[in-house]
């Protein structure tokens, strides 16, 4: 499950299926240098994002990977 806290980093690592996310949002994070530094949660404030409609989306698209490879 993605949370606020996260880093960017770990959640792109661990679910690269939540890049298209991401983009959607308009937020580039697998080229940030800050990726690994910077929760979602940071990140929804700095650019003034609905952080529930992010990390609802974010899990949304890591849980449909999830059930493809069970």
């Amino acid at each position: 499950m993605i949370t606020k806290e996260m880093a960017l980093e770990d959640i792109i690592r661990h679910y690269p299926q939540t890049i298209p996310v991401f983009l959607k949002f308009g937020l580039d994070c697998q080229d940030c240098q800050l990726a690994s530094y910077k929760s979602v949660d940071h990140c929804a404030e700095f650019h003034d994002l609905d952080i529930d409609l992010l990390i609802r989306e974010l899990n949304r698209a890591a849980n449909e990977q999830e059930k493809t490879v069970e």
